[in-house]
């Protein structure tokens, strides 16, 4: 059950976009599955294509660092910096921030254009997912059409290796939102505008992700 503080992401989001309040549950229920991954000490896995791919990134770049939120690194964390090198450590006390692991697996070049080209092009998310990934981890899929073929592949894997899938695609759904344990399915079809609708849904995401784990208690 999502926290009453957390909330007043989810009501701006509905304000902003009203458009979206018919799938402002299925909004939670993403939420509340990575929650509860971060919850258990695992990471997000984040793949797409093209603008997806740019998004699976920008997901990544608000939960590794702030947000909004400061997240400075603890008093024992800072204090073992410094007994290192009083000088280095004492600059990295101050400026170091708290992360949600999230790996985007779209920006390995070397890895992924050496699987593309030794072994699959519509299995190199799988490769990575199977690599990176352990039980307790959730995907986030990216498509807009639901349908595409190297996320589809990750899904396969992803469930194997009993992690969560979330999608995040246009309204049709397609092949993800079948696999999906909560696909959140924008209410467009042509792939810019569902990209544009994307973008506020996983900042809320972040946002409320950023406020459970660092925000006042």
């Amino acid at each position: 059950m999502l926290e009453e503080r957390l909330y007043k992401h989810i009501d701006l989001l509905m304000k902003r976009y009203p458009i979206l309040e018919p799938i402002k549950q299925d909004i939670i229920d993403a939420y509340l599955i990575m929650e509860e991954t971060y919850l258990n000490d695992g990471k997000l896995l984040v793949a797409g294509n093209g603008g997806s791919a740019a998004d699976s990134e920008h997901i990544a770049g608000e939960l590794m660092k702030r947000f909004k939120t400061p997240r400075p690194v603890s008093e024992e964390f800072a204090d073992k910096l410094k007994e290192v090198d009083p000088e280095r450590g004492a600059h990295l006390a101050e400026n170091l921030e708290c992360s949600l692991m999230a790996i985007p697996l779209v920006a390995h070049e070397a890895l992924s254009t050496a699987y593309i080209n030794d072994v699959d092009g519509y299995g190199v998310f799988a490769q990575q997912l199977f690599g990176f990934g352990r039980k307790g981890d959730t995907f986030l899929g990216i498509s807009t059409s639901g349908n595409s073929k190297n996320v589809m592949s990750a899904t396969v894997v992803a469930r194997a290796l009993g992690i969560k899938v979330v999608g995040l695609t246009g309204a049709k759904g397609g092949d993800l939102a079948e696999v999906a344990d909560v696909c959140v399915k924008v209410p467009e079809t042509e792939t810019y505008m569902v990209q544009e609708l994307h973008l506020p849904i996983y900042h809320c995401w972040c946002l409320m992700l950023e406020d459970k784990f660092f925000g006042d208690k």
